[in-house]
């Protein structure tokens, strides 16, 4: 007879202890350690609970443990977890038609992550550069924006338009090149004969929730056509309902020629897709180039498509994406108004439930003496020790991202806390 093993819970700081020995120390992360979660709440192995407004970098778009998801994922697991690539799977070609429909009749490669999906995008169009060359010869250039976020990869690092995610990594890759962000001129002027893509996130993220101004997204739009150039959509942050349409570009009446998804999409999964339009998807097309151009092992894996064909489902179903934008206007217009009782917040961004608090640290607060804090990375801790998560970005900016199925009772009490917390209450 087997004897019965029982499971024992580790003490808090033995977690800890052992993570600081046996794994890369690449986070800074809290010291706390977080057991489980449902719907907008996570709670820590003390029982602590928190109410959670930034969802895993937006990754948990649904909340924690959605009932959908884990029973998607559960009769996934007792059917098939991964067949391979060269095998049809039914998970990967319903979310696939999920993001051709809701898109723009694109064709999806799936990988693991924002990073991935970029790198597959990057050598289509490299590709594409090949096929249509320049007077000079094949086109292989690509424009990227200064406070983009595109990835860490060494192909990602060198697109992404902040020094420190590339400092310390040269030599670098060449064929990259960055201009200011919302800049038409400045970018019709970076284009050459070599030039074959321009990467722009419809709404930066890493960057500060940064919204461009009406003509941008167009305005990229008439030039790549003018010169014939791919424009590719990188809406890692922004994809799947997070800004009130199911895609950010979207919100511009354009389509890009590429684009790029993951966090969100998976629900909280190692997702990543690069969908393009079937004219230039031809050039991953390995029954007419005749050789595979680009792969991956375990992308589309049956696990992870099934949570994030069910995620497509619960957002139509739910009508979320309304629910996004509906709730995000909301939120916004009361931060907003905070921002005229108080200097210390300078400005708030946001589209949907994708929103920016820009703070003014050292101005004077609702009490008429010298806001508290230095820097926004305080205002994030402060509100952590009160049960609210959120999250800090480019020294003075705080970021919302919460999951969409949260309720208005639930944002409202979160927002209570940031501006208490912000005005030193």
């Amino acid at each position: 007879m087997g004897m019965a093993t029982t499971t024992r819970a580790i003490k808090p700081q033995a977690v800890i202890d052992l993570h600081d020995r046996c794994m890369s120390l690449n986070y800074p992360r809290y010291p706390v350690v977080m057991e489980r979660g449902q719907g907008s709440r996570l709670y820590d192995s003390n029982g602590k609970e928190y109410l959670d407004l930034f969802a895993g970098f937006g990754a948990g778009l649904l909340g924690h443990c959605h009932p959908d998801l884990v029973n998607a994922v559960t009769d996934q697991a007792k059917k098939l977890w991964h067949a391979g690539n060269l095998l049809h799977t039914d998970p990967q070609t319903r979310l696939a038609e999920a993001i051709s429909r809701h898109g723009f009749g694109g064709r999806s490669f799936f990988c693991h992550s924002g990073a991935d999906a970029n790198e597959a995008a990057f050598k289509l169009a490299r590709l594409y550069g090949q096929t249509l060359p320049g007077p000079a010869g094949p086109r292989y250039k690509i424009i990227s924006t200064t406070g983009s976020f595109h990835g860490r990869s060494f192909g990602t690092m060198v697109a992404t338009g902040q020094t420190t995610v590339r400092k310390g990594f040269e030599p670098l890759l060449t064929g990259f090149e960055q201009v200011p962000y919302n800049d038409l001129d400045a970018m019709a002027e970076a284009i050459d004969d070599e030039t074959v893509a321009v990467i722009v996130e419809p709404i930066q993220g890493e960057g500060g929730v940064n919204i461009p101004s009406a003509g941008y997204l167009p305005g990229l739009r008439t030039l790549c056509d003018e010169h014939d150039m791919l424009l590719i959509c990188d809406e890692v942050w922004t994809g799947c309902g997070r800004t009130g349409k199911y895609f950010a570009y979207q919100h511009w009446a354009i389509e890009p020629d590429i684009m790029t998804l993951a966090k969100g999409v998976g629900g909280g999964l190692p997702v990543g897709v690069m969908c393009a339009s079937p004219r230039v998807a031809e050039l991953y097309d390995c029954r007419k180039q005749g050789v595979v151009k680009h792969a991956t092992t375990l992308g589309g894996n049956c696990l992870s498509m099934a949570a994030a064909a069910k995620l497509f489902d619960v957002l139509e179903r739910d009508d979320l994406v309304a629910h996004a934008l509906e709730m995000g206007a909301r939120a916004v217009e009361r931060l907003r108004e905070s921002a005229r009782q108080t200097p210390a917040i300078k400005r708030v961004r946001g589209v949907g439930l994708f929103i920016g608090i820009e703070l003014a640290p050292g101005t004077e607060g609702s009490t008429l003496e010298p806001a508290w804090f230095e820097n926004a990375k305080e205002v994030v801790d402060r509100c952590m020790e009160r049960g609210v998560l959120i999250n800090s970005t480019q020294g003075d900016v705080l970021r919302l991202a919460p999951p969409l199925t949260i309720s208005q009772d639930d944002l409202d009490q979160g927002i209570d806390v940031i501006e208490q917390v912000i005005t030193g209450q």
